[in-house]
């Protein structure tokens, strides 16, 4: 996948886990939703969910600031809200800069 810009799909990870975990397509769909279920509910509830080895998913809230139309240069006024980011553990990033070869250095 490296340099392809593909995007992974739900479709992609139940396969991969029916691959590699042995277990039926349903099971490996099924399992698949309800981990992605369970880290949409923690963020809906604003907690932090971190995997270990892979970074951390969190929830935070921004202001309301004024924006501006790119097309008219109008001011327009943007609502406080919340937004999901990532943060990537250092494995994960060390692992993403060594063309991931997955190689561990001490």
């Amino acid at each position: 996948m490296t340099g392809t810009g593909k995007t992974v799909t739900r479709v992609d990870l139940c396969e991969a886990v029916y691959k590699k975990v042995g277990l039926s397509r349903t099971e490996s769909s099924a399992f698949v939703e309800l981990v992605l279920k369970e880290i949409t509910d923690c963020l809906e509830k604003g907690e932090t969910v971190k995997l270990s080895s892979f970074g951390s998913f969190m929830v935070r809230k921004k202001g309301q600031r004024i924006g501006r139309n790119p097309k008219t240069g109008t001011e327009v006024p943007i609502s406080p809200r919340r937004v999901m980011v990532f943060k990537p553990s250092a494995i994960l990033k060390q692992r993403i800069n060594n063309n991931g070869s997955g190689a561990k250095t001490d």
